[in-house]
């Protein structure tokens, strides 16, 4: 069996399974520790910490961040990020719906050493870059999320899926996909805990016993298009699985399960 079947076969079988009991008695624990924060069982009250004056030289600037003549550090949540799109979409301001989502994806983290805001500054000197985020959002909007993910794969140089998954998630809330599942953030975190999961199935069923099919498709960048669908299809049936459990929200979208997957272990 190739490796490409093998992961398929693993694939089928996660598929079924979805997340294991103690996975989903991690997510009801972490509910029941956030419920009150996420009351609209949504993740945009998610906030991040930023260092405004670290971005100085990126222009344009959304005037809803921080002022980067601030000293402090800023706040700024997954609802304020959304709402920064969303008008910025409306103008065609395409270049400062990135730079919105980028400065809340890297965060206080992203910003030591420059090394967020010097490679946001060349992905902005990037030639044609306003008509290839467009194209994007048009092959969202008339295609669905995988097809948009694949025409942003490698085309801009220093924006990776990380970061393009964080725009299309963004953006997707207010240019909806016509038909399919709506994006989510997929990162080295999260791909980190499907690799956990995949590794179990595919120790459990004997297609994948040393977990390196596991490591490969869900490594911790560059995964291609059909993993992304992979992942988006699984998100869904996991946050279906969840809600019938009793302890998680029954009408929560995958993208509450995205941030608790994001923020506590599966075990």
């Amino acid at each position: 069996m190739s490796r490409q079947a093998r992961a398929d076969a693993v694939d089928r079988e996660m598929a079924v399974r979805l997340l294991p009991d103690a996975a989903l008695l991690a997510l009801g624990r972490w509910w029941s520790e956030n419920a009150a924060r996420l009351a609209d069982e949504t993740p945009g009250a998610h906030t991040v910490r930023y260092s405004p004056g670290r971005w100085a030289h990126i222009t344009p600037w959304p005037s809803a961040l921080a002022s980067r003549s601030q000293v402090a550090d800023a706040g700024i949540s997954r609802a304020q990020v959304a709402s920064i799109v969303a008008g910025a979409l409306r103008r065609e301001a395409y270049r400062e719906a990135l730079v919105a989502t980028y400065v809340w994806g890297k965060g206080k983290r992203g910003s030591r050493g420059g090394s967020g805001p010097t490679t946001l500054h060349k992905i902005l000197d990037v030639n044609g870059l306003d008509t290839m985020l467009a194209d994007a959002l048009a092959t969202l909007r008339e295609h669905g999320v995988a097809a948009a993910y694949a025409g942003l794969r490698a085309r801009i140089p220093g924006f990776g899926p990380s970061f393009y998954t964080k725009f299309l998630y963004f953006a997707g809330k207010t240019v909806p996909p016509a038909t399919g599942p709506q994006p989510l953030i997929l990162d080295r975190v999260l791909a980190r805990r499907l690799r956990l999961l995949a590794q179990a199935v595919g120790r459990e069923t004997g297609h994948d016993p040393d977990g390196s099919i596991a490591r490969w498709v869900w490594r911790d960048r560059n995964w291609s298009p059909h993993r992304y669908a992979v992942y988006l299809s699984f998100m869904q049936a996991a946050a279906d699985q969840a809600a019938a459990t009793g302890t998680w929200p029954s009408d929560a979208s995958p993208d509450l399960l995205e941030y608790a997957l994001f923020s506590t272990s599966l075990t």
